[in-house]
């Protein structure tokens, strides 16, 4: 009996399995074999339908989708046949393009090479026009050109008179000083352009030299403002030309490379970049340049105040103790009842507690003017390294490598001869007024000891 329940139950398991297989839901609990036939039989009558329903539906596309191709075999046919004929069109018309070319230059003659020649020299000159800064004044006087250059019919008499006369226009403007209304890039539109002749063009107030950039496939012609003014004589000479009455002589700038030469003066550094150029060794000599000018000064206006003050005390008969000659005049009326020695002693050392006050920062001075030079020999020293290391790895190849090294090793032996000078002048200046008040005090300490000796001896 228990065989018969386990073998039950595996044909129960088995046939719900099969029938969740087939997507059929299977029965919660099934008791005995006949509910679980019921239930098979009940699912492949179901599944047979739902089968027998695709089957038709994909019969019921396979017709449509017969159809369809069947429609796009025939409109292909259509359109290969039109192909066909439009390509026999293109033939015929090939061919009847070529006939008409051959009976063209039969009927040209000896008058085809002239006109050949013409587009070539009209392509040629419109290449030369368009890189003519006249043209930024016409920007329209190519465009006759390069449609007789592009032309493969024959030009009219009245394109072939423009080419010469589009030449004498050249001739004719290349000779004039003219201002004129033009869109600068940098600038705004309408502004007013003074031209030398082809060579060069700047802004008619401010006398801003501008470049002019030939038309291209995308843009025409235009003027842009240079980044860096040559300034100087040269722009002095443009604003000239700009302020100049018409009919006036005037010296005029004239670069003649068109553009190039004035171009150049981008690469120019300023004074900025070539301080710049000197890197940190550099910026340290400015920097004591700067401080060592300054401390320079005041002291040279403490020491002007402190001779002016010695002298003025040196014209009383009051001491005051505000100035040195002052201090020392009231360190000798401490001894005045004293013998000569003690007047002496007395006064020297008034003398010497004055002078490191008017000695005071020229060490400083004379220190900041030696160790100027010695950082400009360490930053050429620093500099030709990175030259040389430049070398060793990118080779002498390309100069603009070894540039900043270079720059370097020259830019800070320069800055440290510049601090050098100045402080050495300052320095100079300081002391000769420190000794100058020095040699006031002992001058006059020396008469008020022989005015002691007088007085001691009347």
């Amino acid at each position: 009996m228990r065989k018969h329940m386990n073998i039950f139950a595996k044909t129960v398991a088995a046939a719900t399995g099969a029938a969740m297989l087939m997507g059929a839901p299977a029965s919660a609990q099934i008791t005995s074999i006949n509910e679980l036939l019921n239930q098979v039989r009940n699912d492949s009558a179901k599944t047979e339908q739902d089968n027998r329903a695709r089957e038709a539906d994909f019969q019921a596309r396979v017709n449509e989708q017969s159809s369809l191709l069947n429609a796009a075999r025939s409109e292909l046919d259509k359109l290969e046949r039109q192909a066909r004929t439009v390509q026999k069109s293109f033939d015929s018309n090939q061919n009847r393009i070529t006939r008409l070319e051959d009976d063209l230059k039969s009927a040209q003659g000896e008058f085809g090479e002239v006109f050949g020649l013409a587009r070539a020299k009209a392509g040629e000159f419109k290449s030369m026009l368009d890189a003519s800064m006249i043209s930024a004044q016409f920007p329209d006087r190519t465009k006759v050109l390069g449609k007789i250059a592009e032309s493969k019919a024959l030009p009219s008499a009245d394109e072939l008179n423009l080419i010469w006369q589009r030449m004498l226009q050249e001739m004719e403007q290349q000779s004039k000083v003219t201002t004129f209304k033009a869109d600068v890039a940098n600038l705004g539109e309408g502004v007013d352009v003074t031209r030398v002749g082809p060579f060069n063009a700047f802004t008619d107030g401010s006398a801003d030299f501008l470049a002019y950039v030939p038309p291209s496939s995308d843009a025409g012609a235009t003027l842009a403002k240079l980044p860096k003014q040559p300034g100087g004589v040269i722009s002095k000479a443009a604003a000239s030309v700009a302020g100049a009455a018409a009919g006036s002589l005037v010296s005029a700038p004239i670069d003649p490379t068109r553009g190039s030469l004035l171009k150049s003066f981008e690469r120019v550094p300023d004074t900025r970049e070539r301080v710049a150029q000197g890197g940190t060794i550099g910026m340290i000599i400015v920097v004591l340049l700067v401080l060592g000018v300054l401390f320079g000064l005041v002291r040279i206006l403490m020491l002007l105040g402190t001779s002016a003050a010695v002298r003025g005390q040196a014209r009383k008969a009051q001491a005051s103790s505000k100035n040195p000659l002052g201090r020392i005049m009231l360190a000798g009326e401490s001894v005045r009842d004293g013998d000569e020695e003690a007047l002496e002693l007395k006064l020297d050392e008034a003398i010497l507690r004055e002078s490191p006050k008017l000695e005071f920062g020229l060490n400083l001075l004379k220190l900041a003017a030696g160790i100027a030079p010695l950082l400009g020999l360490l930053g050429t020293v620093t500099g030709m390294i990175k030259t040389f290391q430049a070398m060793m790895i990118y080779g002498t190849g390309d100069p603009q490598l070894m540039a900043g090294g270079i720059s370097e090793a020259l830019v800070t032996t320069m800055l440290g001869l510049i601090a050098a000078i100045p402080l050495l002048i300052l320095h100079s200046f300081c002391s000769s007024l420190a000794r100058g008040v020095q040699n006031t005090l002992e001058e006059q300490s020396a008469g008020i000891v022989a005015r002691h000796v007088e007085s001691r001896r009347g």
